[in-house]
């Protein structure tokens, strides 16, 4: 039984146990739903078997050897992810001024953080790709890379996990604005089936609800030891279900005609819109910049005037993120709205 299916399943049990809710007593009645799907581990129930096949399906669809569900975010997936594979001493190679769960998670392993820097665009003011020659993978056990970067600029996973594995080095892509890669062939390669661990946010891009996401581990060794250390003891299976309808979703003709909808819809903005100038790898990154506004002012314009608030900006270029919740009408007011600027 699926874990979605679980939850639809009427209990005739009397539980005297936790929660104590008892998926009836609602305080705050808008989460009503939400209350009576909220189980515990009870024998009623079980739902650790239900989810032990969801992540097994869910492995099927990525062909990676484990996807693991998370509810703390990409943060948990990147913690295990280092934990999984440093020992007490061992160097990790880090982006400079990277998600603060990097250097975190290196901290909590007991290694020693190593730094490598990226240039900035100065077209675009945001940092470029990482490249081989950029990193300096001798004497590290691990190397962590950010693909997608916030605005949507992607590296080459494969060059680098050749580098990586001359050098007995594992690669950890923190791939938490890709989660829509593995399903339109229009977007980006993801890392899932390249990198030794790949950790994707669902609540990003693909629809999910803050803070699912999803480790993916491709290499031998096994992440749950070290989950087991950093997650409750109490998950919630709400959150859970929603992880494996989401990728149900996104695997579905439904959800990949979505998924090139909205691209199709963004490229007739690029194509039609001529007073904005568009960059990035990443097309559900909408980066733009115009030749009168900095970054900011265009942001303040675009807020103040219109309506749209961006994802992320800079002194040159602005980024407006789109995913799997955006609709065709929102993307006719951005449309608008960039024609008038």
């Amino acid at each position: 039984m699926s874990l979605i299916n679980l939850l639809r399943k009427e209990n005739k049990k009397l539980l005297f146990t936790t929660p104590s809710h008892s998926q009836k007593f609602f305080i705050f009645n808008k989460f009503r739903q939400f209350y009576k799907y909220d189980i515990s581990e009870t024998d009623a129930h079980n739902p650790q078997e239900a989810l032990k096949k969801a992540e097994k399906r869910a492995s099927i669809i990525y062909k990676t050897k484990y996807t693991h569900f998370l509810t703390n975010g990409s943060t948990s997936g990147i913690i295990a992810a280092v934990l999984s594979c440093v020992k007490l001493g061992e160097k990790v190679l880090i982006r400079k001024n990277a998600h603060q769960s990097h250097e975190n998670a290196v901290k909590l392993a007991g290694a020693i953080p190593v730094y490598y820097d990226l240039p900035v665009s100065k077209e675009w003011g945001v940092p470029q790709k990482t490249t081989p020659d950029l990193i300096n993978v001798k004497g590290v056990k691990a190397v962590i890379v950010t693909s997608p970067s916030y605005e949507g600029i992607t590296s080459d996973i494969k060059l680098l996990k050749d580098v990586c594995e001359k050098n007995n080095a594992y690669l950890i892509v923190d791939e938490a604005h890709g989660a829509l890669y593995p399903f339109c062939e229009k977007l980006p390669e993801s890392a899932v089936n390249i990198a030794d661990f790949t950790i994707q946010s669902l609540h990003k891009t693909a629809g999910g609800l803050n803070p699912t996401a999803l480790l993916h581990v491709n290499c031998n060794l096994s992440a749950s030891d070290a989950l087991a250390m950093i997650n409750t003891t109490s998950p919630s299976y709400p959150l859970l279900a929603s992880i494996e309808a989401n990728i149900n979703y996104l695997n579905s003709v439904k959800g990949r005609k979505k998924i090139n909808q909205i691209i199709e819809q963004i490229e007739e903005i690029k194509s039609s819109v001529k007073n904005v100038e568009f960059g990035g790898d990443d097309i559900t990154k909408i980066l733009i910049k115009h030749k009168n506004l900095t970054g900011y002012a265009l942001s303040e314009k675009l807020f103040k005037e219109f309506n749209i608030e961006d994802e992320k900006t800079n002194e040159t270029s602005t980024m407006l993120l789109c995913g799997i919740g955006t609709s065709e009408n929102k993307l006719r007011k951005l449309k608008q709205a960039l024609c008038r600027l």
